[in-house]
């Protein structure tokens, strides 16, 4: 099993966006580290194309279980079916992660503390940093 640690942030909500994922082995150590910048957004459509990202990175590593850690409350919810996804932005985002996660086999969610999720959110500041550069 791989654990995949994500977030998502704006500056402005919306502002210029981005997110950062973390990829670790069964034993914490770290597989791999991305970031991408994704324009203006909001916070929660942040959040969700960092899952999208660590999704199809595991996917696409042929990984069949995946364990996701996240310090936003409102997307674990959601992809653990306890909230509904009612804003309109979200729902294609929520419908492809639910696609992702049906081709990937076994994926749990869980929510962490924002201190343990530091090197996902200082990736998203980078991507955050890059979009507003890109605007200057």
């Amino acid at each position: 099993m791989i654990t995949i640690y994500i977030d998502g942030g704006s500056r402005g909500n919306p502002g210029p966006a981005g997110y950062g994922v973390r990829v670790e082995d069964a034993d914490g150590a770290l597989i791999d580290r991305f970031y991408g910048a994704i324009g203006d957004a909001t916070n929660n459509t942040a959040e969700y194309k960092g899952l999208l990202a660590g999704l199809q990175w595991a996917a696409s590593h042929g990984h069949r279980e995946v364990r996701v850690r996240s310090d936003s409350e409102l997307l674990v919810r959601q992809m653990k079916g306890e909230y509904r996804v009612r804003n309109p932005g979200l729902q294609p985002l929520y419908a492809e992660a639910q696609t992702l996660v049906r081709r990937i086999g076994r994926v749990t969610f869980e929510h962490v503390r924002r201190e343990l999720n530091r090197d996902a959110d200082a990736l998203a500041n980078e991507a955050m940093d890059a979009a507003q550069q890109k605007q200057l």
